[in-house]
């Protein structure tokens, strides 16, 4: 499995916007075969920062999520609308315990 952790900085007065695009994107990404979690959350400390959680089948699952039309056009309007560089940081999962 591979996790992803996105970190964003939203441009100050653009977050509910941010929010409500990735909204519409959420339908889309459920579809995606090998995508098995996408999680958006905001820091309640800064408000301004949005963090995606996302889970993947394998590597190729991810890039398959990468190269899709919906999350490129997605992409597109993010870049608008970030105060800086995502930090973004790709993972192996080695164990998992879940409920």
């Amino acid at each position: 499995m591979i996790s992803v952790v996105a970190k964003l900085t939203v441009q100050e007065g653009k977050v509910e916007e941010t929010i409500t695009a990735f909204k519409a994107l959420l339908p889309d990404v459920a579809g995606e075969a090998g995508t098995l979690l996408y999680s958006l959350n905001r820091n309640p400390k800064d408000p301004n920062t949005i963090v995606v959680i996302e889970r993947y089948k394998d590597k190729d699952a991810l890039t398959a999520h990468s190269a899709t039309p919906h999350f490129k056009a997605f992409s597109q309007k993010l870049g608008a609308v970030l105060a800086a560089k995502p930090e973004i940081t790709v993972l192996e999962e080695i164990d998992l315990v879940s409920k």
